[in-house]
């Protein structure tokens, strides 16, 4: 064998046994990064803690009521007109004089007197005395604004809770003052074409001197109410899968117990516990939370997050000089983030 050829067999030797030494370098590397992502990583990731809130059940009234909004409209508003041709001849009331059934008004040449038909204010006045007029012409208005109206519209899931005759209260929203009230109609013809039916509902009642026709109100309809009931706030309820409702009540061991209850009157703030606890229990509700990841598993994110966005890229012009080792000095933890514990 020439030394040519012994030369080319031992190069060929030299680079299979390099090649069998990075094969089995890559396996062991392979294994490596498979053992942390399989033990390491998940020691290191976000962990969820049980936690309970408490709350007590009490003893009160409970209610619950259907809530809609309006304008304010008169009752009884009239415009009063000449019969027949004539001159006013006497005026005996001015604007904002208030008036009863019977009185006069206005008196015409023709010797028409005029009357208000209702109790009220003298809103406004069309003519003066000496004027002429025409058959029909207008010449005063009254309006009662004691006796008032608002109308709201009741979509048709809603309908079947009202009925006339029914309390409710309006609050006028420029005034914040509120009035008892009572439903006095309901239009059962539906307004509007939307694919939701709304029903005109109109409710009566008796307001003071500042309410005004027009102005927005706020109608309140009561719909249910318990007295000296048992009382919970709604976020101490759990659900089991068939929708029925139970609470968690701390055993003799301190361990927590489903208690399967019966509910009434709900306001969506506070429910009505008809049966299953009684008033002074302590009762609570379980609170997940999760707890951030270790500071060490924050840093391997970000370094791969960082390597994700550099990879197959440029470095950015103007970062100016770079020193590694200052990439920890501003790195804190801060561990009081961590909840948890028995309420």
């Amino acid at each position: 064998m020439s030394d040519t050829t012994m030369n080319k067999t031992i190069r060929r030797k030299k680079r299979r046994k390099r090649i069998r030494k990075l094969i089995v370098w890559l396996v062991i590397l392979l294994l490596g990064v498979g053992a942390v992502y399989l033990f390491v990583i998940p020691k290191l990731q976000a962990a969820t803690t049980i936690t309970y809130e408490s709350y007590t059940a009490t003893r009160g009234t409970i209610s619950n009521s259907m809530s809609f909004t309006g304008s304010i409209d008169v009752v009884n508003d009239e415009t009063l007109a000449s019969g027949s041709a004539g001159t006013v001849r006497k005026i005996y009331v001015d604007t904002n004089d208030t008036v009863s059934t019977g009185d006069r008004l206005m008196r015409l040449s023709n010797g028409e007197i005029i009357r208000a038909s209702f109790d009220g204010e003298v809103n406004d006045i069309y003519v003066e005395e000496g004027d002429e007029v025409s058959a029909n012409e207008s010449l005063i208005q009254i309006v009662d604004f004691v006796n008032l109206q608002v109308s709201i519209r009741v979509d048709e899931y809603s309908i079947v809770n009202v009925s006339a005759g029914q309390a409710c209260d309006v609050t006028v929203t420029a005034l914040e003052q509120t009035f008892e009230s009572v439903i006095t109609h309901i239009n059962r013809i539906p307004a509007g074409g939307t694919s939701t039916s709304y029903y005109t509902v109109t409710a009566e009642f008796s307001g003071s001197g500042d309410v005004l026709p027009g102005m927005q109100v706020t109608v309140v309809i009561p719909e249910e109410e318990a007295t000296d009931a048992v009382i919970v706030n709604s976020d101490a309820l759990s659900f089991g899968p068939a929708n029925n409702a139970y609470v968690l009540v701390q055993n003799e061991d301190g361990d927590m117990e489903q208690v399967f209850v019966k509910t009434g009157v709900d306001n969506d703030n506070y429910v009505q516990i008809i049966s299953g606890i009684s008033a002074g229990t302590t009762v609570y509700k379980e609170v997940e939370t999760i707890e951030e990841a270790s500071g060490l598993l924050s840093l391997f994110s970000s370094l791969q997050g960082t390597q994700q966005q550099n990879a197959g890229g440029t470095m950015p012009e103007n970062m100016g000089d770079f020193d590694p080792t200052t990439m920890w000095q501003n790195r804190t933890f801060d561990g009081s983030n961590f909840g948890g514990g028995m309420p």
